[in-house]
């Protein structure tokens, strides 16, 4: 589990908002959290909890997944950010049909790295490694001439 940073997630929020264009009390009132709470989490006095986080983040319209991170709740996801990032934020798609395929992502890359040789560290949920999708495509369909 990673370090908790409170200063870092209260900082990162911050610059969401800023981003956001919403003042501290708009994302207060649109998280259902109070005013002189949120400050305090802003400014790094207070710790807030995985619930709050989800608040926080479905009011900036952001990823909880991101807030978790920066909270040492979740360890980041190695991979191709490109693709845990368009995954983790296609509104197309149901929270659970999000997670579903980050899962499945990181069962690839975790066979990949078996495959290998690679240690894949701690299969934690959503956990992706790293590799290209013509790997992949391969570890998914072996040839016998390997």
């Amino acid at each position: 589990m990673a370090r908790i940073d409170i200063a870092s997630v209260g900082e990162y929020i911050r610059e969401q908002r800023a981003a956001a264009q919403l003042s501290l009390r708009q994302l207060a009132q649109a998280a259902d959290v109070s005013n002189p709470y949120l400050s305090q989490v802003e400014r790094g006095l207070r710790k807030p909890s995985a619930e709050i986080l989800a608040q926080i983040a479905k009011a900036l319209k952001i990823s909880a997944e991101s807030l978790y991170v920066r909270a040492g709740i979740l360890e980041p996801r190695l991979g191709d950010p490109s693709v845990t990032a368009a995954l983790a934020s296609d509104v197309t798609l149901t929270e659970r049909q999000r997670q579903s395929l980050l899962e499945i992502y990181a069962a690839f890359q975790s066979e990949n790295a078996n495959h290998r040789g690679e240690d894949s560290g701690p299969a934690l949920e959503g956990q992706a490694g790293t590799d290209s999708s013509v790997e992949t495509r391969r570890s998914a369909n072996p040839r016998k001439d390997k």
